[in-house]
């Protein structure tokens, strides 16, 4: 005879609806454990259901209590004396606020409530040469009152801002942990008040809020603190509905710390990507199984990014690849840009190769600034962090921030000053979105948001991280800058090009794809000491939606104090060279660098770049010489 028992299913491990009643599945070491079911409405205890003995398979506990309505109750675990939230509870019904303490005994679990209408919704699949990345703080991005949202800093808030991140030519969002998570756990922190005196402890009775989230969390749930709703699972489902229908995507960040479930992390991967369609998976932590995840089937047309891959491990056995999926993100280029930003001898060289580089069979995510370390304005502002407001006497975060603050520290009164900062972020910009991998900026650099030196505000839920929207209008010179520059890339596909450039002419057309060039024509000077190069990009090896050859790009660049004049290499016969755009002033543009002008160069100013591109010249409109 059949056990009864046989019929039930320790997985997945939570609880779930399933015709008349919940099952429920708990994993518990102890023999003492159950379930406590409390009114959804009025957070009443309704009932005590302990696992027996003949409920236990291996160490997991599960049952089905009958006769519940999912929407009539919330529950949480018990083993022995204590009560424990469901770390697999897929949704935390009502509204939350933010920082607010948590009831004893941490958040009560529901269930994500009716179906949902995805309206035929596809994932864009927009592959890494194509895409822009924005990394953004779900309640950062939108909390600032200057935001002009309705739902300030929730999901739906980022949903109004779509037409904004599709103006500036985003097509990735990449979110901070949005999985649910504890923010005021820790008896020993202090939360912050808006602003605090440098030096100065806040009160011994003052909790520190966890605002970035990266700590063991709920993996199953949108954050329910950052809905505007109090349904955080329908929030979410709209934000990337929404994302899909202006062909943009979402990726989340992830962070598994050394207590979390390897074993368990597929299986969380494949819930979002089949609950909530989500397009990728930033995945943060020590020694994950990415080898595993990087082959796994369901997420073979799903971003995974991770500090970097085994060549021979895992792209050696991917032979085809329908979707190159994989993308390595670590601080290589970060650290390398920044010391050619500021006139560091000894790097261009290796700032040359970072803007080539591409992996094999994957993506490359780089990156000037992220959610750690200095924004893009307070990397041209400050030589110093400033986290005195996080309460620790200014000995967290990183010392190493290779910035330069222009001559002034902090707020800047010389306009001098204010204008080779503005110039220095111009070259951050260029050097970011002319690189040939998947650019990534986060959330404000395009108009010069500021955290006020704070390079560590992962406990700041202020306007130190809230984005103040009002910068836009007083940088509005950055700002214009950085859409010219994206449309720019977008609009030449050899600057983004699916496979690395291998600086040889293997089109025997007469150009090499990639080259270098100096004071003279292809004979750049790559010693230490100097710090300026000419970079040529033949648009004969890309072409254009149309099917037509790209144009020539030249990339005039000097990170150095002084002027310097970059010789251009001759284009084809009938073709000149006209300025796209340029940091700074130019004071001449040679008219063409052909037959007609063999000798032709530009000057380039100090700390500044010179973007050309190929045009048909005068000479040839005129039925000049042919």
């Amino acid at each position: 005879m059949a056990n009864e028992n046989d019929n039930r299913n320790p997985y997945p491990l939570g609880a779930r609806p399933e015709a008349g009643g919940i099952s429920f599945s708990f994993a518990s070491d102890e023999a003492d454990c159950g379930i406590l079911l409390y009114d959804s409405r009025t957070g009443r205890q309704l009932q005590r259901i302990p696992f027996s003995e003949a409920e236990r398979m291996g160490n997991i506990y599960c049952k089905t209590v009958p006769d519940i309505r999912p929407e009539a109750v919330t529950y949480r675990f018990y083993k022995g004396q204590e009560i424990v939230p469901d770390e697999h509870g897929r949704a935390f019904p009502g509204k939350y606020v933010f920082g607010k303490k948590e009831e004893k005994n941490g958040k009560r679990a529901g269930f994500i409530s009716g179906g949902y209408d995805w309206a035929g919704d596809r994932c864009p699949r927009i592959p890494y040469d194509e895409a822009v990345f924005y990394c953004l703080h779900v309640r950062g991005f939108t909390k600032h009152v200057s935001s002009g949202v309705e739902n300030r800093g929730t999901f739906a808030g980022i949903e109004e801002k779509i037409p904004y991140l599709s103006e500036i030519g985003i097509t990735t969002l990449e979110l901070q942990p949005a999985y649910e998570f504890t923010e005021t756990e820790g008896e020993t922190d202090r939360k912050l008040p808006a602003y605090c005196v440098p030096g100065k402890m806040p009160p011994e009775d003052e909790k520190r809020v966890n605002y970035w989230g990266y700590k063991r969390g709920f993996y199953y749930a949108p954050k329910a603190a950052y809905a505007a709703s109090g349904n955080a699972s329908k929030e979410f489902k709209n934000l990337v509905r929404a994302l899909h229908k202006n062909n943009m995507e979402l990726v989340m960040q992830f962070y598994f710390p050394e207590s979390a479930d390897r074993n368990e992390i597929p299986g969380i991967l494949h819930f979002w990507a089949l609950e909530y369609h989500v397009d990728g998976f930033h995945l943060m932590g020590e020694n994950l199984p990415v080898d595993m995840l990087a082959g796994d089937h369901l997420l073979a047309d799903k971003k995974i990014m991770y500090y970097g891959f085994g060549q021979e491990t895992v792209y050696d056995k991917i032979n085809t690849v329908r979707f190159p999926h994989l993308a390595e993100y670590n601080d290589g280029y970060l650290y390398d840009m920044r010391r050619l930003l500021k006139g560091d001898e000894n790097i261009l060289g290796c700032a040359l190769g970072h803007m080539r580089y591409l992996p094999d069979k994957a993506g490359r995510i780089h990156y000037l600034t992220n959610y750690y370390g200095f924004t893009l304005a307070d990397l041209v502002a400050y030589d110093y962090k400033h986290n005195e407001a996080n309460g620790e006497e200014n000995r967290d975060g990183n010392s190493c921030n290779l910035s330069w603050n222009c001559g002034e520290e902090g707020a800047a009164r010389s306009r001098r000053v204010r204008q080779l900062r503005l110039r220095q972020m111009k070259n951050a910009v260029c050097m970011l979105l002319l690189t040939q991998s998947t650019p990534l900026i986060f959330m404000g650099d395009e108009f010069g948001n500021t955290q006020r030196g704070n390079n560590n505000p992962w406990c700041q839920d202020n306007g130190i991280c809230w984005l103040d929207w009002g910068l836009i209008k007083k940088n509005k010179e950055l700002h214009e800058f950085w859409k010219q520059v994206v449309s720019f890339r977008k609009k030449h596909p050899i600057l983004h090009q699916e496979r690395r450039l291998c600086l040889m002419d293997h089109l025997s057309c007469g150009y090499p794809d990639l080259s270098y060039h100096g004071e003279s024509a292809w004979r750049p000077c790559l010693e230490g000491y100097n710090r300026y190069v000419g970079i040529m990009l033949c648009g004969k090896y890309a072409k254009n939606a149309d099917g037509r050859e790209d144009d020539f790009i030249y990339i005039a660049m000097n990170m150095h104090w002084e002027s310097h004049r970059l010789a251009l290499p001759r284009l084809p016969k009938g073709m000149c060279w006209r300025m796209a755009f340029a940091t700074a002033e130019v004071k001449d543009i040679p008219e063409a660098a052909g037959e007609e002008n063999p000798d032709s160069s530009v000057a380039v100013e100090p700390r500044s770049m010179v973007v050309l591109i190929s045009v048909e010249s005068s000479v040839s409109k005129k039925g000049g010489k042919k």
